[in-house]
């Protein structure tokens, strides 16, 4: 839809028309780019509802859409952290090699699946991050442990997954590894989660689109708004309390699931 208009200016007439779908998608991304820095998990979480409730796309449509606007801001990120938190390259091989092949691999698998079933298992998962969320306490803090390289391949496999197969979720199944299992402090498994989630996005990216099933037309105005906003969330998250934060968002997730998952039967 175009919105047609003229305006005025030292007597002399100027027409315009202003792309109502894409002013709509610029101030959405940005929304979600605000909101995926305060809550620090990622825009692709809010995106997927979103595009499926309200855009009527289905899941595999709706979780490729979202790549798009989650790839550049992860691809920043791994940038910028690398400047502040430099991890070892051989580490970062390690969970990004692992990662990369079994996202590509799910992706596709995923492009194939009957899209209720791929709805469900999304809801799951959401409901899932909700409790975990729920009952999170503070790490305790402790001496780390030496890097263990030869586990980092599973850590990327396990983060691998989740990005082939819900188009989200790497670092929120791979940060808890590392910081739990493997006694990482918290910066080095957030670097290393960025590490596996960058650049299996952009492969998760390039596989939903291969399957067509990625809106270009919106995901792109979409990242755009996302990249303008995401710093603004970061600098709130720091603000706010932060158990509050996780409570709020806890119930969020858990009251999307469910949405997804009976939504089209209440409403017929």
């Amino acid at each position: 839809m175009k919105v047609r208009g003229s305006v005025f200016e030292g007597g002399t007439r100027m027409d315009f028309v202003v792309d109502a779908h894409m002013g709509l998608a610029l101030v959405v991304g940005a929304g979600l780019g605000f909101f995926g820095g305060l809550f620090g998990i990622g825009g692709g979480i809010l995106a997927i509802p979103l595009f499926v409730l309200g855009f009527g796309m289905e899941q595999a449509q709706a979780q490729g859409t979202a790549l798009v606007l989650m790839v550049p801001n992860l691809l920043v990120g791994w940038w910028r952290y690398q400047q502040r938190q430099p991890m070892p390259w051989r580490a970062q091989v390690a969970i990004a090699g692992s990662a990369t092949l079994v996202t590509w691999g799910m992706a596709h698998f995923a492009t194939q699946l009957d899209p209720l079933v791929l709805r469900g298992v999304f809801c799951v998962f959401l409901l899932a991050l909700a409790i975990r969320l729920w009952r999170a306490a503070p790490a305790a803090a402790g001496a780390e442990k030496p890097l263990a390289l030869r586990w980092l391949p599973v850590v990327g496999a396990a983060g691998g997954c989740s990005m082939g197969l819900l188009g989200i979720g790497g670092g929120l199944l791979a940060t808890p590894l590392l910081a739990g299992w493997l006694g990482q402090r918290q910066a080095v498994a957030q670097g290393l989660s960025l590490a596996l989630v960058a650049p299996s996005s952009a492969v998760a990216l390039a596989a939903y689109a291969s399957a067509g099933h990625v809106d270009w037309s919106r995901g792109l105005p979409m990242a755009v708004g996302g990249l303008a906003t995401v710093s603004a969330g970061v600098a709130w998250a720091h603000r706010l309390p932060e158990r509050r934060m996780r409570t709020a968002f806890a119930a969020m997730l858990g009251v999307t699931a469910l949405w997804l998952g009976v939504g089209r039967w209440l409403m017929g």
